[in-house]
């Protein structure tokens, strides 16, 4: 029977290997295969990922593209589709926090304008986009940014 342990590779798919630095008559003997003297051949020697042995760099070859602007205010996006099926007459960041529809801890919000509201509704929330703003108020309902 066969099982993990007693598992050893076919005959003649493997060599050993090379046992270097173990005397003249290995022929792998004296500086094993690193050459005569030099920092490669010192021991302790481990080359540094980024050298290039004065090549120019690749991160100074490859071009700089883009930009990050630091003082960018991300939003989570909500439709007026998913407020009106809430039912609340009044609607507060809270509130879309403990329905489901902001998942994003810690996260400012803002209300966009796809969608139609039946009836008026209080939104509160830190951003509107201008038809959300216009959809709330033409319902009878007012829209209030929080800070």
């Amino acid at each position: 029977m066969t099982n993990l342990s007693s598992l050893r590779p076919s005959s003649g798919s493997t060599r050993n290997s090379k046992r270097v630095g173990r005397g003249p008559g290995s022929g792998h003997g004296k500086q094993a295969t690193q050459g005569a003297k030099g920092q490669k051949g010192s021991s302790g020697y481990k080359s540094k990922s980024w050298n290039e042995g004065g090549q120019m760099p690749l991160q100074r070859r490859v071009p700089k593209r883009g930009f990050k602007n630091p003082f960018r205010v991300d939003y989570q996006e909500i439709n007026i589709r998913e407020i009106a099926a809430l039912e609340a007459p009044e609607v507060t960041v809270e509130l879309l926090r403990k329905k489901g529809l902001a998942t994003r801890k810690n996260m400012l919000i803002k209300i966009l304008g796809d969608g139609e509201l039946g009836k008026a509704i209080v939104i509160k929330a830190h951003a509107f986009s201008a038809s959300a703003k216009e959809k709330i108020e033409k319902a009878g309902g007012k829209a209030e940014v929080v800070k």
